[in-house]
């Protein structure tokens, strides 16, 4: 990776990185997704109200250990602390994403941050691509939106309704013009990565195409990532899960394991 890579990232909020993984992890990466489908765990859905089915499933890395070992012994835990310009990275969790030929699900406009339970200057959401991706069925970014590290309305994906809850110390969502010309999307192949920061503005289409669209978003915190409570259910919803902390605690190692560390 470049410098003018890592600089992209920081100025953009968004980055393409070519060829990262191998065809070894691609493959190891494969079948896990395919054991979490076979098997999903507490949280996997299909998130399609009709055509092609929209899996997605979260959190099962102590169960499928492909999804940290890719991380902590593969290229990704490093990826991540250069991106984020930090000295170790914090595997927050991974996020299985297929979407079915003739997929009519889109993900409509948001950022990460605010469905999180964490805050932190240094974040970084890693998305791999197991299947090539034309420009046209890519993730789009608001390149830019990440300045400022404003947290805008949580909403629900189906009614584009505020989550339940207190939510008047967000920013409210701003309008995106479908002809902004600080959208960007990039076309990507098996082995590349599209890196994007946790407050980068975000959208996904449909998958109209003949095949799969399967894809691993890995997420990651740098150096000073806390705890944080939000006043409205978060996703991963890790309290639920058990996970016990008061606000500004640092993240634990054994819910969120240092994969990587200068």
């Amino acid at each position: 990776m470049t410098n003018e890579t890592v600089e992209t990232f920081r100025r953009d909020g968004v980055a393409v990185i070519r060829d990262v993984l191998d065809t070894g992890w691609l493959d190891r990466l494969a079948q896990a997704v395919e054991t979490n489908m076979a098997a999903p765990g507490p949280h996997g859905a299909n998130h399609a109200e009709e055509g092609g089915a929209y899996f997605g499933d979260y959190v099962n890395w102590q169960r499928i250990p492909t999804f940290i070992n890719i991380a902590r012994d593969g290229p990704l835990g490093e990826l991540a602390a250069n991106l984020m310009g930090a000295k170790r990275a914090q595997f927050f969790h991974e996020h299985v994403l297929v979407k079915e030929p003739g997929n009519s699900s889109a993900t409509p406009w948001h950022q990460d941050m605010p469905y999180y339970c964490v805050a932190g200057p240094q974040t970084v959401s890693l998305w791999v691509p197991l299947d090539d991706v034309d420009e046209a069925q890519s993730l789009n970014f608001l390149k830019g939106s990440h300045v400022g590290a404003k947290t805008y309305m949580p909403r629900r994906f189906k009614t584009l309704e505020p989550l339940e809850g207190d939510t008047t110390a967000y920013e409210p969502f701003p309008e995106i013009a479908e002809d902004d010309p600080n959208i960007v999307s990039f076309a990507v192949k098996r082995g590349d990565v599209l890196a994007f920061d946790f407050h980068t503005l975000h959208d996904a289409p449909p998958n109209p195409m003949p095949t799969r669209r399967r894809a691993v978003s890995f997420r990651f915190t740098g150096d000073d990532a806390r705890y944080v409570e939000r006043p409205h259910a978060v996703s991963p919803p890790f309290p639920q899960m058990g996970l016990k902390l008061s606000m500004n605690d640092t993240l634990p190692e054994d819910w969120f394991p240092t994969v990587y560390a200068e």
